[in-house]
């Protein structure tokens, strides 16, 4: 596979620094997620950050026009595949209070010169969290325009000094029956797990998320850390982290695991590979338009929209086979 120097992230995509400036009340929010995730199990979650707007952006500063319009705060809540607190789309907005977000940790561990757990706080201490308006594709055929709000998950791995045979990084979810009803049915070989290769992990897109919509991230949506990779399906999207892991080969992972036809490793959307059930070339977006849950399909994009951004990572490899 080659290897390819990672093309910068757009200034589209990125909130600029002066306007991090004006957010001290956003930015206190996110540094206190996981706390403020606790108070949302017992009760409605806390109302949305004043975000100061960018000139020439939308409310959300992050050129949301150029993703399309944003999906619902209330569909991208109720509409949820999180499989810890069930399989239908509405379980996890009602199962997913009983997940208890704070305090939490993490363990990093695996082909690093530091490794250990560490809190979540420290975990992300002094990375300034950016706010970014993202498409996601979901394999089953929908998709939502969501405004994240995240540090980038390279900033973070390079903390742990990975090694030169650190080829790939695992990523596992919080798997208690106590808190997460979803896994006491024997759907997945639970806990959860996905990965990515190390120069994927490393791209500026790839996304450690604590918020959407300028609050801090619910349970359901995978409190309180969760990985996003915008040009990837959504099972690659893990929530809920609890391990992270350098590796010398890919790791398992679960949907892979469970059904290799259906799943492949990469999970880079392509509208040129067919799930052996349904067409993956167009899809049905989440508008949010208030009257109805879904408007009308449209086309998939190669890499689902960033491919000038992401496709050097896949020069010469065959996208029909490693899907």
């Amino acid at each position: 596979m080659s290897r390819c120097r990672l093309p910068p992230t757009p200034a589209s995509q990125i909130t600029g620094e002066a306007v991090y400036r004006d957010r001290r009340r956003l930015l206190k929010a996110l540094a206190l997620a996981p706390a403020l995730s606790v108070a949302g199990c017992r009760g409605e979650p806390p109302p949305p950050q004043d975000i100061p707007r960018a000139a020439g952006t939308d409310a959300t500063g992050t050129g949301a026009d150029a993703a399309g319009p944003l999906t619902r705060y209330e569909d991208a809540t109720s509409y949820n595949n999180f499989y810890e607190f069930g399989s239908g789309k509405a379980d996890p907005s009602r199962a997913a209070k009983t997940l208890v977000t704070s305090p939490w940790s993490v363990a990093v561990g695996g082909e690093c010169a530091k490794p250990g757990t560490v809190p979540l706080e420290t975990l992300l201490k002094g990375l300034v969290p950016e706010e970014r308006v993202y498409r996601m594709r979901c394999v089953e055929g929908w998709s939502m325009v969501i405004p994240w709000l995240g540090v980038p998950l390279g900033e973070v791995l390079k903390r742990f000094e990975p090694s030169s045979d650190a080829k790939y990084v695992a990523f596992t979810t919080l798997a208690d029956p106590r808190q997460m009803p979803g896994i006491r049915a024997p759907i997945l070989d639970w806990p959860y797990r996905e990965g990515l290769r190390i120069d994927e992990a490393m791209h500026p897109l790839a996304l450690l998320v604590t918020g959407m919509y300028g609050r801090p991230l619910p349970q359901q949506n995978g409190a309180p850390l969760r990985l996003v990779v915008p040009w990837k399906y959504g099972f690659k999207g893990i929530k809920s982290i609890v391990a992270i892991e350098f590796t010398r080969k890919a790791p398992r992972t679960s949907w892979n695991d469970m059904q290799p036809r259906e799943y492949g490793f990469f999970a880079n959307v392509n509208p040129a590979v067919d799930h052996p059930r349904w067409s993956q070339k167009s899809e049905r977006r989440i508008a949010g338009d208030g009257n109805r849950l879904f408007a009308d399909r449209i086309a998939t994009q190669p890499f689902n929209g960033y491919a000038a951004q992401v496709a050097s990572l896949y020069q010469g490899m065959d996208l029909a086979r490693w899907y």
